[in-house]
């Protein structure tokens, strides 16, 4: 019995791990608009025949759009269990 109060958080802890929730969403989101800016800017570069000079930072662009969402989904799920694994309700 002594132990599952323990186990209980208070009120502040819950809205501290909450807010961190909400952070860890809000850089994933971060993560995801910056790959859509960085694929819309390698198509337009790549459409572009005015910016035929800078096609190679097109395909650079196009290249690292999904390195960076990847980069984001990672570290979402990663910061997920650990949010999981120290305080499961």
């Amino acid at each position: 019995m002594a132990e599952d109060k323990d186990k209980q958080l208070i009120t502040r802890d819950f809205l501290a791990i909450e807010r961190t929730r909400l952070a860890n969403e809000r850089t994933f989101l971060a993560y995801f608009r910056t790959s859509v800016v960085f694929l819309s800017a390698g198509f337009a570069i790549l459409q572009m025949e005015v910016l035929r000079e800078i096609r190679i930072l097109g395909w650079f662009l196009l290249f690292l759009s999904p390195v960076i969402l990847l980069v984001g989904t990672l570290r979402l799920v990663y910061v997920r269990r650990k949010i999981r694994k120290y305080y499961q309700p």
